[in-house]
């Protein structure tokens, strides 16, 4: 279908045209005309399937089809979980409201807060922000929401990973109650339909790509190998494979650093994005990943939230996660929009459980490939090989990883014990990337972090 056929205004099938896109995605067609038509709204949709367009397009048309001159307020707000998804949001507000007199302000944390109020100040009619600092601006009487039309939660699961149901539902306290609201999440958990019971009012629901439609778009691989010999191996897979991009998946801040510094003594460009760098940092690194100017990125599974490289052609796990929904929005990074792609997993004799939970909840048998070089000791072989027969569900019974027992950890801190983990250095469990105001921890930070500008009124 046509964008035309969706309704959409004149301005906006322009901005659509100058992105390359003609045909709307499963989601757009089935979420833009409920958007259009004013009902809250409860999308399932996996990473790169064109959701970000799916509310940011009907959201605009919305706006500008009742404009003023006056400042009024924020008219439209987008809360996400993670500081580089809320800049990435931003970006496609921009691009779509290029004709449009519609103003937008990205606020997240890493740089001051000042001359984002002083932003604010001159008004903002679409604000996309992180839960935290939202909170942080409007207790500095930096924001009124008197005028809110459309509220919107994107990775509304992830939000709930984070621990961030506390703000949300404060954020929520401060809005109108006569308002539109849609969430945008990429599973349909049980955690999900509560939150969505207590945020919608007389909601539609709609579910496209599932699982299983995006990962059959990956090739993917899983290399057995000795957690001390992955380097060397990533190495020689990048050397032999000639990748112009890679985005590397790894566990922790400190591994991220020191996978960096392998890469370039090899003679590999790369750079890292986690949470002990700042925001600036990571910026100029995902810049110059996107610009061809470094060959990989290092990235933590929250870092890398908001992430959005077109024609990405390989994603390695160095690590397997211990979540097995965030192996699929991993290699959801490649392969997007009906694109094929390259997914290689590597994995050591401590991750066969996280394997078994993956083949669990993917209902698929997913067969080891020995890397030429790099065969595992007999303790790896062993071990998939004692453990094969427990891979094997009933699909019609498929669990979930909420309740797979190694996955206890989704609604609080894992044993590191048990995990294997290092607790201080696991970016999951420690320093959240996503968000450094907590409301636990919120005025402490006061002033550390600020926003982008991302569009203004012409």
């Amino acid at each position: 279908m046509s964008f035309e056929a969706l309704g959409l205004r004149d301005e906006l099938i322009h901005a659509i045209a100058t992105q390359g896109y003609s045909v709307a995605t499963d989601i757009q067609r089935e979420a833009i005309p409920l958007v259009l038509a004013q009902h809250d709204l409860l999308a399932v949709a996996q990473t790169g399937t064109g959701k970000t367009a799916a509310f940011t397009l009907p959201l605009l048309q919305r706006l500008a089809a009742k404009q003023s001159t006056k400042v009024q307020g924020v008219r439209s707000l987008i809360v996400t979980p993670t500081r580089e998804l809320a800049a990435q949001v931003a970006i496609s507000v921009e691009i779509y409201s290029t004709q449009l007199n519609i103003r937008s302000f990205a606020v997240y944390g890493g740089v001051r807060i000042e001359p984002q109020i002083a932003q604010l100040q001159e008004g903002v009619d679409v604000l996309i922000a992180t839960p935290g600092r939202l909170l942080d601006l409007y207790e500095q009487r930096a924001l009124h929401f008197e005028n809110l039309e459309i509220l919107v939660f994107d990775e509304a699961d992830r939000m709930l990973d984070l621990g961030f149901i506390d703000d949300v539902k404060r954020i929520q306290s401060l809005l109108p109650v006569k308002r539109q609201t849609l969430l945008f999440s990429a599973t349909f958990s049980k955690q999900i339909k509560h939150f969505a019971r207590e945020m919608l009012n007389a909601p539609k629901t709609i579910e496209v790509s599932a699982v299983n439609s995006t990962v059959d778009l990956v090739a993917q691989t899983f290399h057995p190998i000795e957690q001390a010999r992955k380097s060397a191996a990533l190495i020689q897979l990048i050397q032999q494979h000639r990748w112009s991009q890679t985005l590397v998946f790894i566990r922790t801040k400190r591994t991220a650093d020191a996978l960096v510094t392998e890469l370039e003594d090899a003679g590999i460009a790369a750079a890292s994005i986690h949470a002990n760098r700042t925001q600036h940092a990571r910026t100029q690194a995902l810049n110059a990943f996107k610009a061809g100017e470094i060959q990989v990125l290092v990235a933590t599974d929250i870092a890398a939230r908001g992430i959005d490289v077109s024609q990405l052609p390989c994603v390695v796990n160095y690590d397997l996660p211990y979540v097995p929904e965030d192996y699929v929005h991993r290699i959801g990074r490649t392969g997007r929009a009906g694109n094929t792609g390259t997914a290689i997993s590597l994995f050591s004799p401590d991750e066969i459980s996280q394997l078994q939970s993956l083949e669990r909840y993917l209902d698929q048998h997913l067969k080891p490939s020995t890397l030429v070089g790099f065969a595992p000791k007999d303790q790896v072989t062993k071990s998939w090989s004692a453990n094969k027969a427990n891979t094997r569900v009933n699909s019609a019974e498929k669990p979930t990883s909420r309740n797979m027992e190694n996955t206890k950890h989704v609604k609080g801190k894992p044993p590191a014990a048990k995990l294997n983990i290092d607790d201080e250095d696991d970016e999951l469990y420690g320093n959240f990337e996503a968000d450094p105001h907590t409301s636990s921890s919120r005025k402490q930070h006061k002033g550390s972090a600020g926003g982008a500008k991302r569009s203004r009124r012409k």
